[in-house]
């Protein structure tokens, strides 16, 4: 079972046998679009840590609560955004095949991203994200984040508060807290290196190939809770949105989410939770070689995590930590009977923490650390366990942003440097693919120059 990430929808190996094989991806993420700029009428610091996105501000996270429907008298009609990042990929060691058609082992240079954006109010109380993602690696265009909400206030006797419906295709990404695994840190990373071979199901493994409504609500600003559920869209129609089809969930999957959140003097501070419980079956190919649903049983992954998140704001400062601890059961009946895992039961584990520090939210640096974990099964990974540690570090310019940069509110810019140091790989710290390749071979330079407009 393995969940690689990436910056949009995954396109992954379509005979794979077991569980949701590898895509080679990175977390995909929606981000800031200077739409929202131009409907609100305020600067992207307005909602944004750093002037950029996805970090969300107090602001920011009323904002998308309230449906993406704020807007000033005179803004323009037409919610549209644009988004291109170029890219540079750099491994310590070059990688023993080119990560992708097209690409060298090593030295990369791609236009990670081109994107289109239908992104803003629609009525009085109806908004929408939605995305469209041209990526150089696998030459294709197709949907990436859908969120189309429908949101009201309310108000009673003891409280007064938000409720809303989503309709979206990946479980967190209706999300307000860059806890959410739709959210974390890195915000955008490279998707011609290695990363953790295997994550919980969380981590986006249903992004772009379902369907799902969830129902929310915040109470007095502090409780936030949301619950709903998803389902398998069709191969066919996967198809026509350059999307994947990795199985089918059986019925409908539940996902839920509560956190509660105190305001601080200068700041705030939230702890929440996750759960999720999907079953989906295996795939085959067709005379097409299209994939195609298996008949049998399904494989069962529960998964449950719990989240922390701390925002501080100082005279030109502002500081965020944020925390997520995720844990999978997993029952693997179709793999199992299938001969291609060892055990029927087996698990996950996932911890991801970043702190990130801006100055005048124009100069930013971002520590991250993660744990991937899981329980041994040579037939699922290799070289027997999923085990991939490490850190990384990230240094940003936000040259614009501002409420007086130039061109404001119509461009957007950031500058990145990030770094990405493995102490452990696929369980091993030395020999990682018995041909003698140590983890920190696989260490990262990525850097980035990310517009939006």
């Amino acid at each position: 079972m393995r969940w690689l990430t990436s910056t949009r929808m995954p396109r992954c190996a379509r005979g794979w046998h077991g569980l949701w094989l590898a895509c080679l991806l990175l977390p995909w993420q929606a981000h800031a679009v200077p739409s929202f700029a131009r409907q609100t009428g305020q600067p992207c610091v307005a909602c944004h840590v750093g002037g950029f996105g996805p970090q969300l501000t107090a602001f920011g996270r009323q904002f998308k609560l309230l449906g993406y429907t704020l807007k000033t008298a005179d803004a323009p009609n037409a919610p549209l955004s644009a988004m291109l990042v170029e890219s540079f990929t750099r491994t310590r060691k070059a990688q023993a095949e080119p990560p992708a058609d097209g690409f060298s082992r090593n030295d990369n240079v791609e236009l990670q991203q081109a994107s289109a954006f239908l992104a803003g109010r629609l009525s009085e109380h109806l908004g929408v994200f939605a995305q469209a993602t041209y990526s150089e690696n696998g030459g294709s265009l197709g949907w990436d984040n859908i969120d189309l909400r429908y949101a009201r206030t309310f108000s009673g006797r003891r409280h007064a508060g938000i409720w809303g419906v989503t309709l979206n295709n990946n479980p967190t990404v209706s999300d307000v807290f860059n806890t959410a695994p739709a959210w974390q840190y890195p915000y955008i990373a490279a998707d011609l290196a290695p990363s953790s071979p295997a994550q919980p199901a969380l981590f986006g493994a249903l992004g772009g190939q379902v369907v799902g409504v969830t129902g929310y609500v915040q109470l007095g600003g502090a409780l936030y809770a949301e619950a709903g559920g998803y389902r398998s869209l069709s191969p066919a129609f996967l198809r026509r949105v350059n999307a994947d089809f990795d199985g089918r969930l059986a019925g409908i999957t539940p996902y839920a989410r509560l956190a509660y959140s105190w305001n601080l003097a200068a700041g705030s501070f939230t702890l929440g939770g996750f759960a999720l419980d999907a079953r989906r079956g295996l795939t085959g190919e067709d005379a097409t070689g299209h994939a195609v649903a298996l008949a049998g049983p399904d494989d069962r992954f529960r998964d449950l995590g719990l989240d922390a998140a701390y925002q501080w704001t100082g005279n030109d400062q502002l500081v965020t930590v944020n925390a997520l601890y995720v844990h999978e059961r997993q029952r693997l009946d179709a793999t199992f009977a299938a001969g291609d895992a060892e055990r029927l039961h087996g698990s996950l584990d996932a911890l991801h923490a970043s702190a990130s520090y801006w100055y005048r939210n124009r100069w930013g640096a971002t520590l991250g650390l993660f744990a991937d974990d899981g329980s041994r099964d040579a037939l699922l990974y290799a070289p027997g366990r999923p085990d991939t540690r490490g850190q990384s570090l990230e240094l940003d310019w936000n040259p614009f942003g501002q409420a007086d940069s130039w061109l404001a509110p119509t461009a957007n810019l950031r500058l990145g440097a990030q770094y990405t140091h493995y102490s452990r790989f696929a369980g091993r710290v030395r020999n990682i693919d018995d041909a003698g390749r140590r983890a920190g071979d696989n260490d990262t330079l990525f850097l980035y120059a990310w517009l939006a407009l």
